[in-house]
């Protein structure tokens, strides 16, 4: 499956419309799509097309994302009037969903390392009238910000930079490209990131993990690593009764992704 070309999954921006007019508008322009299985916002396209000179893509009614990522941002359970922290937002696909499912009410802030990432998604969030997203760069002041707002979101989602072996048939050269020391120090990055966004977690709040890895390092021992460290912090079943979210190119025709739920405890 890592060998088969990834279709086109689209997210309807359920701030301008629906999925049934997201479908009706796309098929007026000449693009069949139908719904995907897993995310509620989902529309699946079967052949290539040229989706930013449409109408609906300028006017914001959808976003390119991959099914299995619009999942990762459904299960942050981000809602209208909440604090929620993007924690590696890079351009901000994830932030765009979390907006929606807030409805643009409550605080949402997108942070990353990069201030140009940060900034390019700017014209995303105009196009898309997101309007509650303020942006904080994670640079060497970036620890008195992290204090100050210690506990004080009711969500967070960590998006971590990973060896990306789920995205394998989008880049296929980066299997050969992989080494061990490179996923060495991922893992250790992974794990300073989450120690870090978990300050950010209020008492009762939820803490979502995410990688587009296959690779169990990355994924089961990483939070494992952290539960052992955290003892403030419990795993809740992440989808369905399963502990955490694996979704695979054959399993599912998404991206591979895995996601874990963790919550904080309410004392």
């Amino acid at each position: 499956a890592l060998l088969l070309p990834a279709r086109l999954d689209l997210r309807v921006n359920a701030l301008k419309t629906t999925r049934q007019d997201a479908i009706a508008a796309l098929a007026f322009e000449g693009i069949a799509a139908e719904p995907t299985e897993l995310s509620p916002w989902g529309l699946r396209v079967a052949s290539r097309v040229n989706l930013m000179a449409t109408k609906v893509f300028k006017d914001g009614f959808v976003e390119v994302q991959d099914e299995g990522s619009q999942l990762a941002a459904l299960l942050v359970g981000a809602e209208p009037g909440m604090a929620v922290c993007d924690f590696c937002a890079g351009a901000g696909g994830k932030t765009l969903a979390l907006a929606a499912t807030m409805n643009n009410k409550g605080r949402l802030v997108a942070c990353d390392v990069s201030e140009g990432r940060l900034f390019r998604s700017a014209d995303r969030m105009k196009r898309a009238g997101v309007q509650n997203v303020t942006r904080h760069v994670l640079d060497a002041a970036g620890a008195k910000w992290l204090k100050r707002q210690a506990g004080s979101f009711d969500r967070v989602l960590v998006d971590a930079p990973c060896t990306g072996t789920g995205t394998w048939r989008r880049n296929p050269d980066a299997k050969w490209k992989l080494s061990p020391e490179d996923l060495e120090e991922l893992v250790k990055k992974q794990a300073d990131i989450l120690d870090r966004a978990s300050r950010l977690v209020k008492p009762g709040g939820r803490l979502l993990y995410v990688t587009c890895s296959l690779l169990p390092d990355e994924n089961e021992a990483q939070i494992e690593a952290f539960l052992a460290r955290s003892p403030g912090f419990s795993p809740e079943p992440a989808w369905q009764d399963k502990t955490y979210l694996h979704l695979t190119p054959a399993q599912h025709g998404t991206d591979g992704f895995f996601a874990a739920k963790l919550v904080r405890d309410a004392s």
